[in-house]
């Protein structure tokens, strides 16, 4: 079963995946002069660099409220900017990893049917509170979210090349059974939805992405071990309140 982009809930294992996934607005943003007229108004600080790249402040934000827009994942815990600079190093790596080993990327099709999913299951959207699933009311709830059209569809398009990235690498023999998918649909999905006052989608029409949930879960062990190998090998720097990049 093909996993898809909607699955990923805010952190993939030790991403998001999320996540996805982060990015001048994006994780992987090379290093740059600012303009003599971008100096005068605000720099964006540099919050990482992971391998030549960098993380800047703009990026958490965007983290941020990316992660508000995520429909089937579940979460208590407050928003942490340390936890999204670490998910978005997770992200970076993975996707220099990606394109190290020459992936296919994402395309306007496979996005295009991405996000016209979302705009089904976004709790915001499917009560109407706006109308997603015309082109003006999804620019709107973007909008309400600080994203433009461009800026969204850049940052799923990314979270969407992590997750395949991972699941073509750490998939191989893992299988979610249909109990497990009723399970989470049951005890996790129904009461966060109760909780919103909207309509749940039927188990058959989100199963997919159900999957994918749980499949992150289950591969979380063995992305870590390797997330922790590339940073051991790699060069990562994290930037405190009033530390300057090198």
């Amino acid at each position: 079963m093909q996993l898809t982009s909607s699955m990923r809930a805010g952190h993939i294992a030790v991403i998001l995946l999320a996540a996805l996934c982060a990015c001048s607005g994006h994780a992987q943003t090379t290093a740059a002069q600012p303009s003599p007229a971008a100096a005068e108004t605000k720099l964006d600080r540099v919050d990482a660099i992971v391998n030549n790249d960098l993380i800047l402040d703009s990026d958490v934000d965007e983290e941020r409220r990316l992660e508000a827009l995520q429909p089937f994942h579940v979460s208590t815990e407050a928003f942490s900017r340390d936890k999204a600079i670490e998910r978005l190093i997770d992200r970076a790596l993975i996707l220099q990893q990606a394109e190290l080993q020459s992936q296919d990327t994402i395309t306007d099709a496979q996005l295009k049917t991405e996000t016209d999913a979302l705009r089904k299951n976004i709790p915001d959207c499917k009560n109407k509170k706006f109308d997603c699933e015309t082109d003006a009311g999804w620019s709107s709830f973007l909008a309400a979210n600080g994203f433009t059209v461009e800026e969204f569809n850049r940052r799923w398009r990314e979270r969407m090349q992590v997750l395949r990235f991972i699941e073509q690498r750490f998939r191989a023999g893992i299988k979610i059974t249909p109990e497990e998918i009723e399970a989470y649909y049951t005890k996790t999905m129904l009461p966060e939805y109760a909780r919103q006052n909207t309509k749940p989608p039927p188990l058959d029409s989100i199963s997919d992405r159900i999957q994918g949930v749980l499949l992150e879960q289950r591969v979380s062990d063995l992305l870590g071990d390797w997330l922790k190998s590339l940073r051991a090998q790699g060069s990562i720097v994290v930037l405190h309140a009033n530390e300057e990049a090198p």
